[in-house]
């Protein structure tokens, strides 16, 4: 990065990190475990918003630093999918998907100088129609087992989506958009590699 704050990523997700990678961003990784439990009556929009506040909360960085923290869900109708348990719960998922449509909903949480700005974004996902055949094969990769909703749209996953409304980056999981929009909000504009003061 040739200007600008230190960037720190509070995730593990390497697909968080490619997608800053691709923005010219090589940040620090500081990954942090959160309770990931609902609480009572919390909607999912609201959940995953909470857990990238959190993380970016919880991470000590020095000052002046941008902590990045994020979190993403994708919803079958009421139904919230996580990760995959097993195989067979992949498969399962997968099959619960195939053919119909499905919302990610990707939160991003921003905290600079002791302030936080958050937001969700939220993509419609149409899937392929597929057999069991398909979803066994795709599992057997290995790739759904770490990845909310059992798929990763940025990998051989792409075989299984039809089209989506909204934007890609939030399948991925860092939606670009929103970030960009919250860095504006703590006081800071992109700049291909670099970040400038918002004047």
């Amino acid at each position: 990065m040739r200007g600008g704050p230190q960037i720190v990523l509070a995730s593990a997700s390497p697909r968080r990190l490619d997608v800053l990678r691709q923005l010219g961003v090589e940040p620090v990784l500081a990954p942090v475990g959160v309770d990931e439990s609902y609480l009572e009556g919390e909607s999912p929009e609201k959940y995953v918003e909470r857990l990238a506040r959190t993380k970016a909360e919880a991470v000590v960085a020095e000052r002046g630093a941008l902590v990045v923290g994020g979190d993403t869900v994708v919803l079958d109708g009421d139904e919230v999918l996580g990760k995959p348990a097993d195989r067979d719960a992949a498969v399962s998922m997968l099959m619960s998907l195939s053919g119909g449509t499905h919302e990610v909903l990707s939160a991003l949480a921003v905290s600079y100088h002791g302030g936080v700005e958050s937001g969700v974004a939220r993509t419609v996902v149409r899937m392929r129609s597929f057999g069991e055949m398909t979803a066994g094969a795709y599992v057997a990769t290995g790739e759904p087992m770490d990845k909310a909703g059992g798929y990763g749209i940025q990998g051989l996953g792409a075989a299984l989506v039809a089209e989506i409304e909204g934007d890609y980056y939030s399948v991925v999981g860092f939606p670009v958009g929103l970030f960009l929009d919250l860095l504006g909000r703590v006081g800071w504009q992109y700049a291909f590699g670099s970040f400038t003061p918002v004047r």
